[in-house]
């Protein structure tokens, strides 16, 4: 019987990488993540699940770690894995280079890729995967005449190259895997030349992709709209309860088993695994003063569908928000940030549930998600709450359609796959 290859997952979040590439058939390691909160969610859900192939080793404590520690402290437990790991995957935190931000070459977050490679250049695995905002393949600069003004990714192409890795990038649409959601992301996919393995990996990608969505049971000429994603969990005409997991007397959340109407092929996946009376955590409703609600209708009836408010329509409401998106029920939904109210419900008066983006992620109902909802104040710099978790995942979906595709390609089978099925 064949082992299942084998992968570390670096910068892992909550485990929206390590889901994907679990559901694909391959045996996770290890997964590094700073975060105590995020990690709490990857651990509760993944590493001690009875139903994941997690490898943990004796000599890493299950907890969170930050990656310059982890170097210096398992330096020699790294060494001892030289040529045993089949994939490192990662995607190290992206706010110095995402469009939302500031994009300062200077942030110091923009190092830890670099962190990533001393990783990689230790362990020298056959696999490299590394996920992050389209901006990472963006010059800072506007002018692109300086030589230094070349994008990170040409960067770190070069670095992976001298290590002896063909590298090839691409952004993606995270649409276009049956996430309902754009998002479009940086993917970098790198093979170790002396491993003698496929090359054109995103023709071979792409190629693979409507045999990965029939096998989900999705659509694979069209996207998935925002709808068809959430539609079980609106609450206009429900029943609603007290919420089952808010620290926090008062908040209410939808009657999850009354609304059980599976009305697309996005949401039975969504409910596929979860065992009879099961009811997800994270459903969670905000609580909007009237005047919020007001504002938030307004919006609903006079603006634009799927696109952000103008700098006119936010002076008009009386928002200083920077972005405020109400959705459109037909379209898949815009990106989702780590900010909840970045984004207004399609039909409702409100913002959306930690549940709901999860779902617009594409995260199973089952999988809980851990610690405080949202936080504030100088909390922000430190705490990862709920909000911020999802919004950070790379979307389990897209991350499972990579890590099929790879699975049969360090198994040598991707081409003769493909040509049976095309």
């Amino acid at each position: 019987m064949h082992k299942p290859p084998t992968f570390i997952d670096l910068f892992a979040g909550c485990g929206g990488l390590s889901l994907g590439f679990l559901n694909a058939g391959w045996k996770g390691i290890f997964a590094i993540e700073k975060n105590a909160d995020a990690f709490i969610t990857l651990k509760h859900n993944l590493i001690e699940s009875q139903n994941y192939n997690y490898e943990w080793p004796n000599w890493l404590p299950k907890s969170n770690h930050d990656i310059n520690d982890f170097l210096v402290t398992y330096a020699s437990q790294l060494k001892s894995l030289k040529g045993k790991i089949d994939l490192i995957a990662g995607g190290p935190p992206c706010q110095g280079f995402s469009p939302a931000g500031k994009r300062d070459p200077n942030d110091p977050r923009n190092r830890l890729a670099e962190k990533y490679i001393e990783v990689v250049s230790i362990i020298k695995p056959k696999l490299l995967l590394i996920e992050n905002v389209k901006g990472f393949n963006s010059s800072f600069l506007k002018s692109d005449k300086h030589a230094n003004n070349l994008p990170y990714s040409h960067h770190v192409k070069s670095r992976l190259e001298s290590l002896g890795y063909s590298v090839e990038f691409q952004i993606l649409k995270s649409s276009d895997f049956g996430v309902p959601q754009l998002r479009p992301r940086f993917i970098l996919i790198a093979t170790l030349l002396e491993a003698d393995l496929a090359q054109d990996n995103f023709e071979l990608l792409l190629a693979s992709r409507q045999i990965f969505l029939k096998k989900k049971g999705l659509p694979s000429k069209r996207s998935i709209s925002v709808r068809e994603a959430i539609a079980d969990l609106e609450i206009e005409g429900q029943d609603l309860t007290d919420s089952t997991d808010s620290p926090i007397s008062g908040y209410k959340q939808l009657n999850y088993l009354s609304n059980s109407a599976a009305t697309s092929s996005f949401i039975r996946l969504m409910r596929k695994d979860c065992s009879k009376g099961y009811i997800p955590n994270s459903m969670r409703l905000p609580k909007h003063t009237p005047a919020i609600k007001t504002r938030f209708s307004k919006i609903l009836s006079e603006c634009r569908k799927g696109y952000s408010l103008s700098t006119e329509d936010r002076k008009r409401y009386g928002t200083r928000k920077h972005s405020l998106t109400p959705l459109d029920s037909s379209k898949p939904s815009a990106t989702i940030t780590t900010l909840p109210d970045d984004i207004l419900h399609y039909s409702e008066p409100r913002i959306l549930t930690v549940r709901e983006i999860a779902r617009i992620q594409s995260f199973p109902d089952w999988f809980s998600f851990l610690g405080p909802y949202t936080t504030g104040g100088k909390k922000r710099k430190t705490d990862c709450p709920r909000y911020t978790q999802v919004g950070n995942a790379v979307p389990p979906l897209l991350a499972e359609a990579i890590a099929t595709y790879l699975l049969h390609c360090v198994k040598g089978k991707i081409e003769c796959k493909i040509m049976k099925t095309s």
